[in-house]
């Protein structure tokens, strides 16, 4: 049985999750709690093959299963459109994580269990992040318009950018209305069978936005 440890609101597990949902790969999910110490959240995602083999690195199992596994396929056969498509995993996994979902996790969850004195979110770091996060959702936007999804046919690309967006949309913390283009998209993604994992997260003591789970928003 292939095993995945994971923490629900981490965006690297995500796309994992989501990878392995749309593959339709049966897997036992294994929640951890970073702050327990048992698995570092930067560990994580931890995948167990079938065989045993032990895996770290959303980006490398993603790409493992889609070599691996049977379709539907989520990077293109042609060298350049998957060189595309690529260098649209990395924007998110390290800009857009940098810049605003690592932020945001930091602020409304992991500080709460950090040994400091001030444990409130810093109001700063957090509005430096909206900022961006607006940049980010403009660029989604932009390149939804111009091709459907993010390169052409739904592909990783849309999975990374989908796993970020969705552990800020959990706190209501995605300005929808200022980026309708954006939010088709996600709307899109949001209502495919591999994203009802996702919706029905809830991690104890941080509950949902009330639209969250809803396909319509």
């Amino acid at each position: 049985m292939r095993r995945l440890h994971h923490f629900p609101l981490s965006p690297f597990c995500r796309k994992v999750r989501l990878v392995l949902a749309e593959k339709k790969l049966v897997f036992e999910s294994i929640t951890e709690r970073p702050w327990e110490r048992r698995i570092e959240l930067c560990a994580l995602p931890e995948f167990v093959e079938t065989g045993g083999e032990l895996m770290t690195d959303g980006r490398a199992i993603a790409e493992y299963l889609e070599e691996t596994y049977s379709p539907p396929a989520l990077l293109p056969q042609d060298p350049v459109a998957r060189a595309e498509v690529r260098s649209l995993v990395n924007r998110f996994d390290e800009r857009m994580f940098a810049q605003v979902t690592s932020v945001i996790l930091h602020e409304r969850v992991l500080k709460r269990f950090e040994a400091l004195a001030d444990r409130d979110p810093d109001q700063h770091a957090l509005r430096s992040s909206f900022e961006a996060l607006r940049d980010h959702l403009a660029f989604i936007g932009s390149r939804a318009d111009e091709h459907g999804y993010l390169a052409g046919p739904i592909s990783l690309a849309d999975l990374t950018a989908a796993a970020h967006i969705s552990c800020i949309d959990y706190f209501g913390d995605v300005p929808w209305q200022s980026f309708p283009s954006a939010r088709e998209w996600y709307a899109r993604i949001k209502s495919r069978p591999s994203f009802r994992l996702l919706l029905s997260d809830n991690l104890p003591g941080f509950a949902p936005a009330p639209h969250y789970a809803n396909l319509d928003f």
